[in-house]
């Protein structure tokens, strides 16, 4: 780290059109905010691997789907893991910042997530629905995303894609952390528009929930977003751990609220500072 203040890399795609939200906004209000401690560089997610060794930390944020630039993407990750560049969040995550896996192995240990397969031998194990959800295990922002009628199941190209039950929820709700402290959810009252969100009074179970899942992650630096959905019973049911570039709806929060969130994303950015950089692989600290 610099003998004056810190220098953090903003990766952001500023251009992105996301569906129902706007991603430049966000960035621009939390790099503001940002820069009040920090020497804050925006740049494009193709520039951060030239950019990175200049920084003191690497701050990946609305960069959207690296479905696009795929090699890229791991070009980066690949040579900040090589050279102990601090990247927030922490490259350790075992979410979708891999793809979606992590929804099999949760499924496999028993954690309430939406049931879910990647093989036609499978299938069988999955609730009776009239419809079904396929999903790229790379996919990210419903790209990909189908959903097809039972019929179709044994046709299917497996290997690639994950396959769930089409759930009939109440609603979704997402808990956003920062490292992995609580701070804030939100929901979406009427499910045919997941981005209308409202402010949603967490209880205890409901933060239990989220929580086990949080903890479950190897990120002690970083930002997550734990969305699931209402089903008709009551029961809470996990659709996605977001670990690699949540959208955070900053807009929808209060003056006091977006304060706290920034003022909690500085002091998680001066811990990861304080981490001493990680090895290379098969290297020594």
């Amino acid at each position: 780290m610099s003998a004056t203040r810190p220098s953090i890399l903003y990766v952001t795609d500023l251009t992105y059109e996301a569906r129902g939200r706007r991603y430049c906004d966000e960035d621009i209000l939390l790099s503001s905010r940002l820069r009040e401690d920090f020497d804050v560089a925006l740049c494009h997610p193709l520039d951060a691997a030239a950019l990175m060794g200049a920084h003191d930390a690497v701050l990946v944020r609305n960069s959207g789907p690296v479905l696009g630039y795929q090699d890229r993407y791991d070009d980066f990750r690949d040579r900040a893991l090589k050279d102990g560049v601090r990247v927030y969040n922490q490259l350790t995550g075992k979410a979708d910042m891999l793809g979606k896996q992590y929804l099999l192995d949760l499924c496999a240990a028993g954690y309430p997530v939406i049931p879910t397969v990647d093989r036609a031998q499978d299938t069988g194990r999955l609730p009776a629905a009239d419809e079904y959800v396929v999903k790229p295990k790379l996919g990210a922002d419903s790209v990909g995303l189908e959903i097809v009628p039972g019929r179709r199941l044994p046709d299917l190209a497996y290997g690639d894609v994950l396959v769930q039950p089409r759930i009939r929820f109440a609603y979704e709700v997402s808990f956003y952390f920062i490292d992995r402290t609580f701070q804030y959810a939100l929901y979406a009252p009427r499910p045919d528009r997941r981005w209308a969100l409202e402010p949603y009074q967490a209880d205890a179970a409901d933060l239990a929930f989220a929580q086990r899942f949080v903890d479950w992650n190897d990120i002690d630096h970083g930002i997550q977003r734990v969305d699931a959905c209402r089903t008709p019973d009551g029961e809470l049911l996990l659709v996605e751990l977001e670990d690699l570039n949540p959208y955070l709806s900053l807009d929808l929060l209060g003056p006091e609220a977006r304060d706290a969130f920034a003022a909690g994303v500085k002091t998680s950015l001066r811990g990861l500072l304080e981490t001493a950089p990680a090895p290379a692989p098969g290297g020594t600290a």
